[in-house]
């Protein structure tokens, strides 16, 4: 395990990072004002080159860590993040705790939504496979559009573990969410539980679909032939 500082990390990203990306991913990321990624910087890193620098950097110290994730650049919070689920796989559990508090403490850092849909499933998910899950409804309750994003993301491992109950139930918390990110998110948590049984979001939807945001139930129902699309469809 290679241990790094987070100067040399950022040396790193900053080495494979392009101005010509960097252009493309902040009009992506939405960083305009009044945008949801309002004020985010770039440096032009592409996720696989992100992550294989997080791979190589899994020693980093955790002060390091933290510094990372204060940085103004979205791929070094990306890389510090990447860092802690690299740790979270292979750390005993008194260590996963660590992790797992260290990255709830720092959600103020973890603001789009691809910083969250990387990593919330891999430490947030996996630690609460078997315990106790009221974290994520306090998430959920929360005025911060990511940490409620992490609340419902966070069930992907849970679905695959074919655990659906907290991914209904913050489902129906979110149908009346303003923001389409929410919508998408959920949306795609409901797909990901049709994928594994269908029969219990079909059941879902019955009761739902028409007061569920149009984006959640076009997300919800891809993977449905084309009848059952269209019948949940003119529900709306």
């Amino acid at each position: 395990m290679i241990s790094m500082n987070a100067d040399f990390i950022l040396e790193e990203l900053q080495s494979v990072g392009t101005p010509e990306k960097a252009a493309i991913l902040q009009r992506f990321f939405k960083t305009g004002p009044g945008q949801y990624g309002e004020g985010d910087v770039f440096i032009g890193v592409v996720v696989p080159h992100t992550r294989s620098i997080a791979r190589s950097n899994s020693g980093t110290p955790k002060e390091d860590i933290a510094k990372l994730l204060q940085s103004k650049y979205h791929e070094a919070r990306l890389c510090a993040l990447l860092i802690l689920v690299e740790r979270f796989k292979k750390a005993p559990e008194e260590e996963k705790t660590v992790i797992f508090n260290f990255y709830l403490k720092n959600t103020s850092q973890i603001n789009n939504w691809d910083l969250v849909d990387l990593t919330a499933p891999k430490i947030v998910g996996e630690y609460l496979l078997d315990k106790d899950r009221a974290i994520l409804y306090r998430l959920a309750e929360s005025d911060n559009l990511w940490e409620q994003r992490i609340a419902i993301v966070s069930t992907y491992t849970l679905i695959r573990n074919n655990d659906f109950t907290d991914t209904f139930e913050l489902s129906k918390r979110f149908l009346t969410h303003k923001h389409d990110l929410m919508h998408k998110a959920v949306g795609w948590m409901l797909r990901e539980t049709g994928k594994r049984d269908p029969k219990a979001l079909t059941d879902f939807l019955e009761s739902f679909a028409p007061v569920m945001p149009r984006t959640a139930l076009r997300y919800a129902i891809e993977h449905y032939p084309e009848p059952e699309r269209q019948y949940f469809l003119k529900k709306k």
